[in-house]
């Protein structure tokens, strides 16, 4: 681990106010906060998605498996920590391709005793080992919400992310989910794109922006949720949450396979 060079999930892990993080990766936090103002209510606006996705899937679409491709740095409300809160039985699988990621999680993500939590350590692109790696925790004859949030933006060609995303929901049943949340240049498209400029400057891996149209195209064949790919902000906001009428730099989605 080299604390000199910027950081991928480290950065991000920065914006979220985790403890994770050096010098080197507040200065690219900062430098791209200076592009994007909002960036860091655009990551919590990320989070809080990815916990309101789970905890629906969870409660009321009755899922019991996850697959969490990408999930970066722990920070608090871990899917994990949302799933089995309301129901303890829960399966979680971790993909992650970083061995800083892999560290942190396999020595914090402790799951309740009632359920189970596992790591895999495969590349998103690799789908192939990820898919035989949670077999070994998941049972595929049942559904599956499959999380990509904040990972395809590293898959810089569509069709590799669009082939991902294909293979990924063809091994899950009928009844399984896709969630996805992705950075967009749908909200303030020349300040997002400067601001990716800087960020591919300083850090790596590459992140690319998307369009919504873009977006949409992941969640062919699926029945997509109201109120569909939107600002995380404006995707089923907590009654009364301040956030709620503002835009982030973030979008995401929800669907099921029929």
């Amino acid at each position: 681990m080299n604390a000199d060079v910027p950081h991928t999930a480290r950065i991000w892990n920065y914006w979220l106010g985790g403890k994770d993080n050096f010098a080197a990766d507040r200065a690219v936090g900062d430098q791209v906060r200076q592009f994007l103002p909002d960036i860091v209510a655009s990551a919590r606006a990320d989070r809080a998605f990815l916990q309101r996705a789970v905890r629906h899937l969870t409660a009321d679409a009755g899922i019991r498996q996850f697959l969490d491709i990408g999930s970066g740095l722990p920070t608090a409300d871990n899917t994990h920590e949302v799933a089995q809160s309301i129901a303890p039985a829960t399966r979680v699988v971790y993909a992650d391709n970083d061995p800083l990621v892999l560290a942190h999680a396999r020595a914090l993500l402790q799951g309740s005793p009632e359920g189970v939590t596992d790591y895999i350590d495969a590349d998103a692109r690799d789908t192939t080992t990820i898919l035989t790696e949670a077999r070994r925790t998941l049972d595929f004859d049942q559904p599956v919400a499959v999380l990509l949030l904040g990972v395809l933006n590293f898959i810089s060609d569509d069709q590799e992310a669009y082939g991902i995303v294909s293979r990924l929901m063809a091994a899950v049943p009928a009844g399984s989910y896709l969630a996805v949340a992705h950075p967009t240049l749908e909200v303030k498209p020349e300040e997002s794109a400067a601001a990716a400029k800087q960020w591919n400057a300083t850090a790596t891996p590459p992140i690319t922006l998307r369009y919504k149209a873009q977006m949409l195209r992941w969640f062919d064949g699926l029945d997509l949720l109201e109120p569909g790919v939107v600002t995380c902000t404006r995707w089923r906001p907590e009654p009364g949450d301040p956030a709620a009428d503002t835009d982030v730099y973030q979008f995401g989605g929800l669907a099921r396979k029929p």
